[in-house]
C-alpha cells in the first residue's frame, strides 16, 4: 500500500480520533463560543498525516498502534492551535478553502480557542490511563520541547517580516523552517510513536531524524505549491506566499541570486494580491533558478533520509509506508 493510499483510508478514522477528545462546556455558551467553533475547525483538518505516523512508528518499533492514540491526537490538536495563531499572525484570510477562524468568530475568541488546543496536547497524555508513569514523562518532555521549537520558528518568521527583513540566506530559512515545521510535522510525532512502542534508542533518533528531514521537505514543497502547484492554481489563495511576503526557500534563494532582485523584493514588500503582479514574481524565482533549487533539496533531503531509515529498521509494512511517505512528498512536487 502507497503512503497516499493509507492516508486516504484512514483520515476518516483520525478524524473521529481526535474529535473524541473534544468536549462540551458547562455551559451552552462556552460550547457556542469556544468548544463549537475549535471542533468545527478541527473538522477540516486535511488528511491527519501527522497523528498517523506517530502510529506507524510506534508499529514499526514492535508497539501496537493503539497505544499511541493519545499522543497522535495531542499532536494534532497541537496542529491545530499553530494554524489558528498563524493565520492571525499572518493576517491569513482561508485556510483549506474555509474562512479563517478569527475571521469567523473574531480575533479574540480564535486566541482563545488555540489556546485550548495548546492545552490538550500535555492533557491528552496525562489522562491516558494506558501509558507507564515514566512513558507519560518522556513523552511530555517530548512535546513541550516540540512546542518550544516551533515557537521559536514561528518567532523568526514573524520578527523577519516584521521588521522587513530580506538580508536572509538559505541557511536562515532552514533553521527557521526546520524549527517552526519540522518538529512537529515530522520529527517528534515519529519520535514520540517509537517512545511509545518501546523502541531503542537509536530506533528512536533514527525515526527523529527521518521525520525531520521529511517534515522539512514539506514545508519546501508547501511552498513550492504555493507558487506552481497546478490544482493550488484553482484555489483562491493560490500565491498567497508572496502577497504575504514570506521568506520560504525559493523566495530567499531568489532574492541571494536574481539579477532583479530589488524588484522581487518590493513585490513581496507590497502584499499585492494582483494576479499578474504575482505572476512576475514567480517568473523572477523561475529564471533565478530557484524554484528548481528547492525541488532539488527537498527531494535530495529525503532521498537520503529514506536510505538511512531503510538501514535502521527492519523490513515491515509501517517501515515501508513511512519510507512511501518520502516518496509521496516528491510525487507531489513533481
Amino acid at each position: 500500500m502507497s503512503f497516499e493510499s493509507y492516508l486516504n483510508r484512514n483520515t476518516k478514522r483520525m478524524d473521529k480520533l481526535v474529535a473524541e477528545f473534544f468536549k462540551e462546556g458547562s455551559a451552552p455558551d462556552m460550547t457556542r463560543y469556544l468548544y463549537g467553533p475549535l471542533a468545527a475547525y478541527s473538522a477540516n483538518g486535511g488528511k491527519r498525516h501527522r497523528p498517523l505516523i506517530c502510529e506507524l512508528a510506534c508499529e514499526a518499533v514492535g508497539g501496537q498502534p493503539q497505544q499511541a492514540r493519545s499522543a497522535a491526537a495531542a499532536i494534532e490538536h497541537f496542529h491545530t492551535a499553530a494554524l489558528i495563531h498563524d493565520d492571525i499572525a499572518d493576517e491569513s484570510v482561508l485556510r483549506r478553502g474555509q474562512p479563517c477562524l478569527h475571521l469567523t468568530q473574531g480575533e479574540g475568541l480564535a486566541i482563545n480557542a488555540g489556546d485550548l488546543a495548546l492545552s490538550q496536547v500535555t492533557g491528552l497524555v496525562l489522562e491516558d490511563k494506558g501509558l507507564e508513569d515514566k512513558t507519560k514523562l518522556r513523552v511530555l518532555y517530548e512535546l513541550v520541547l516540540m512546542t518550544r521549537r516551533t515557537i521559536e520558528g514561528q518567532a523568526l518568521d514573524i520578527g523577519w517580516a516584521r521588521d522587513g527583513r530580506f538580508d536572509l540566506t538559505c541557511e536562515d530559512y532552514l533553521l527557521m523552517a526546520s524549527h517552526k515545521t519540522a518538529f512537529y510535522s515530522g520529527g517528534t510525532p515519529l519520535a514520540v510513536g517509537a517512545i511509545i512502542g518501546g523502541g531503542s534508542e537509536q530506533e528512536i533518533e533514527s525515526l527523529r531524524a527521518f521525520g525531520m528531514a521529511s517534515g522539512l521537505a514539506f514545508q519546501i514543497q508547501d511552498d513550492l505549491l504555493n507558487l506552481v502547484g497546478t490544482r493550488e492554481a484553482t484555489k483562491k489563495d493560490f500565491r498567497s506566499d508572496i502577497t504575504e511576503g514570506k521568506r520560504t526557500l525559493v523566495a530567499v534563494h531568489a532574492i541571494q541570486h536574481s539579477e532583479q532582485a530589488n524588484e522581487l523584493i518590493s513585490i513581496l514588500a507590497s502584499h499585492t494580491t494582483h494576479p499578474p503582479m504575482l505572476a512576475v514574481a514567480v517568473d523572477l524565482m523561475q529564471e533565478a533558478g530557484s524554484i528548481d533549487y528547492a525541488r532539488d533539496y527537498a527531494t535530495a533531503l529525503v532521498s537520503e533520509a529514506k536510505l538511512n531509515l531503510t538501514a535502521a529498521l527492519p523490513d515491515s509494512r509501517p517501515r515501508d509506508l513511512l519510507l512511501s511517505m518520502a516518496d509521496f512528498f516528491i510525487d507531489r512536487m513533481n
